[in-house]
């Protein structure tokens, strides 16, 4: 039983989102073109180990600075309802970063200290730039570029080459966090409205890479529709009915569908195979979801 308190503590329908931020960097990288796989496995294996680690690190450590404010609003969380103690919740939370730093050093320093870095960024938000309406998703989305960025460090050469990609994690998680940020009390309109423009600037994005040749035109563009019809349809549904459970509901469908738009660096960069391999990925987090909580 208290396995499955710190399972639930973790988030894991999240950390499969995580799970899919390495892969898509991996496509960037070049690893599923050529015969790098066997070369690089036992490196794939080690930065997925380090995503887990650095995301449920994170995970613990938000509910760590909320303590309080979960007595109120979430009082069922495992924190304020003592089925875990501040104490144990420290250690559970930094012993996953740990193991996140350190695997991503054995593949690399550029990937460690790419690692770390997102340790921080993690460890910000949840202090401090959670609460700030422009540094908070900021904070967030760069954290997301950074794992994207951990998944192209398995080649060195990549992130020079390809770091602006970055942006695009960026701009969404940004855009989710808007979302996020009042979905306890409602009443956000400005800040859904915001955010549908952030992934309307997502979607441009994706058509000029796709028009610059980075992306494959005709294999991307059904995976990139996918994507941004179900966060429309999510975020108006919360605009429209603007009171806490849908919000929560368009939050929660944001994160997931993570997974959806790193299928498209996927099968922009490798082969729509791939990509739908990492589609089944959304079914399970969204299967895991009803048992966890994402948000």
């Amino acid at each position: 039983m208290r396995l499955g308190y710190f399972l639930k503590m973790a988030r894991p329908a999240n950390i499969l989102t995580a799970i899919s931020d390495i892969i898509a960097g991996f496509s960037v990288a070049g690893i599923f073109l050529y015969p790098l796989m066997d070369t690089k496995f036992e490196s794939m294996i080690l930065l997925i180990v380090s995503t887990m680690g650095l995301y449920a690190g994170g995970i613990i450590f938000n509910d760590v600075f909320d303590y309080k404010a979960d007595k109120l609003n979430r009082p069922e969380r495992m924190l304020p309802s003592g089925k875990i103690s501040m104490n144990e919740a420290i250690i559970f939370g930094s012993s996953l970063f740990a193991i996140g730093v350190i695997s991503a050093f054995l593949v690399s320093t550029q990937s460690g200290i790419i690692a770390f870095s997102i340790c921080i960024l993690a460890l910000t938000y949840d202090k401090y730039a959670k609460h700030h309406s422009v540094l908070g998703p900021i904070n967030m989305g760069l954290c997301r570029s950074m794992n994207l960025l951990l998944g192209m460090s398995i080649i060195n050469n990549v992130i020079p080459l390809m770091w602006f990609l970055g942006c695009i994690p960026l701009a969404f998680i940004a855009a989710i966090t808007l979302v996020g940020q009042k979905e306890a009390h409602g009443n956000n309109k400005n800040s859904i409205i915001k955010a549908i423009i952030l992934d309307t600037l997502v979607v441009l994005f994706f058509i000029f890479l796709m028009l610059y040749g980075y992306l494959k035109i005709w294999t991307t563009i059904p995976f990139l529709l996918f994507w941004f019809g179900i966060n429309l349809i999510a975020k108006a549904r919360a605009l429209i009915h603007n009171h806490p459970k849908q919000i929560q509901q368009a939050v929660k469908i944001g994160v997931l569908s993570l997974i959806p738009l790193n299928a498209i660096y996927v099968v922009g960069f490798a082969n729509w195979y791939y990509a739908l391999l990492l589609i089944c990925l959304l079914p399970i987090s969204m299967l895991v979801a009803k048992h966890y909580a994402v948000t």
